[in-house]
């Protein structure tokens, strides 16, 4: 009898340690549970506080218009039906229709993990001097929209005459006049000259090409993109210097795109030059074997090899009777002196505008 009562409380004892140590162990595993799902919560919400500072505000967002673009609304922008006109890895752009004005504007979309940081002041001034400025021959910025998930919003004027690239190798009689080269060029370089000189602080283009120089329907130039990597990040900003290299406007000293500078867009205006006058793309983008052009090296041959056919093309010559092949040339040696590998050889912008007035009087 002592014997059952002795083991039935060795059971009792063994049977309450038991449930003790599981109560233990199940308490343990839910407390785990607990602090890991707090840490992944709290990363979350780290994650998310540094998404939402690449907007202006992490809840509202917010338009801001410039000179011609009173008129803008956040309605109008977001609900315009648009056609995509261009894509690049930081962005897309598109032609939209403004259903209240009816207006035809440009909205260049900015991918969010593309742009620097967006809550500094230094992008709201960047934005700022980008909406100030106004020239003939710019592409105005009419608006910024910011939207509440990091999306940005540029909106400029629409215009339908095409690009510089496209009217150069269209076969176009228009394209071979020297009255349309020479306006053309004087209108690029003007634009240049306003945004090198003619601002409280100076803006660099920093991606000046063919494609990027818009025609109106009396061949007058409106250059577009300017200082655009100055809302990009470092990489996006590399990847528009890569395409410049690609395409063949690059100055040969520039590694990143931060080293942009005046002398630089003085050599993309050379490479645009000896396009008009010669009517060549600056580079093959898919060479094969012994194919590789460059269009700069291309011309330095020429001149060595005293092949000046290969200098312009002939119909600039019978497209005014009082043109001579001395001036032709004056603008040849212009481009190619502004296509010097050296910064320090390439002229000014005055200088160029100088010149080009020299050669539009001979």
């Amino acid at each position: 009898m002592r014997k059952t009562q002795l083991l039935t409380l060795l059971l009792g004892v063994s049977l309450s340690a038991f449930l003790i140590v599981i109560f233990f162990i199940v308490f343990f595993i839910c407390f785990r549970r607990k602090e890991s799902s707090s840490i992944d919560s709290d990363q979350y919400d780290v994650e998310s506080l540094d998404h939402n500072k690449q907007g202006f505000s992490s809840e509202t967002e917010e338009l801001v218009s410039f000179q011609g673009g009173e008129d803008l609304t956040i309605c109008d922008i977001l609900d315009a039906p648009g056609e995509v006109i261009g894509k690049s890895s930081y962005g897309t752009l598109y032609k939209a229709s403004l259903q209240r004005s009816g207006k035809i504007r440009v909205l260049r979309f900015l991918r969010p993990v593309c742009i620097v940081r967006s809550d500094s002041k230094e992008f709201n001034g960047i934005i700022e001097t980008l909406g100030f400025v106004r020239h003939e021959n710019l592409v105005p910025l009419l608006g910024f929209y910011a939207g509440n998930r990091g999306e940005k919003l540029m909106v400029h004027p629409f215009f339908g005459s095409g690009n510089l690239s496209d009217f150069i190798r269209s076969g176009d009689d228009e394209s071979r006049k020297w009255i349309n080269i020479l306006r053309i060029t004087i209108g690029i370089s003007t634009a240049l000259d306003y945004l090198h000189t003619g601002m409280q602080k100076p803006i660099v283009h920093g991606n000046l090409k063919s494609k990027n120089v818009l025609l109106s329907s009396s061949f007058e130039p409106r250059i577009s993109d300017f200082g655009l990597h100055l809302l990009l990040n470092l990489a996006a900003g590399q990847e528009i210097l890569d395409v410049s290299a690609a395409e063949g406007y690059k100055a040969p000293e520039l590694i990143k795109m931060k080293e942009v500078s005046k002398e630089s867009d003085v050599y993309s205006l050379g490479v645009i030059m000896l396009e008009l006058v010669s009517g060549k793309e600056p580079i093959n983008e898919n060479p094969t074997g012994d194919d590789e052009f460059y269009l700069p090296d291309f011309m330095r041959n020429a001149v060595l090899d005293h092949r000046l056919s290969d200098l312009y093309r002939p119909e600039i010559l019978r497209s005014d009777d009082n043109l001579s092949e001395e001036c032709v040339l004056k603008y040849f040696q212009l481009a190619m002196s502004c296509c010097s590998p050296s910064p320090s050889l390439r002229p000014n912008i005055k200088q160029v505008l100088r010149k080009l007035e020299e050669i539009g009087k001979c």
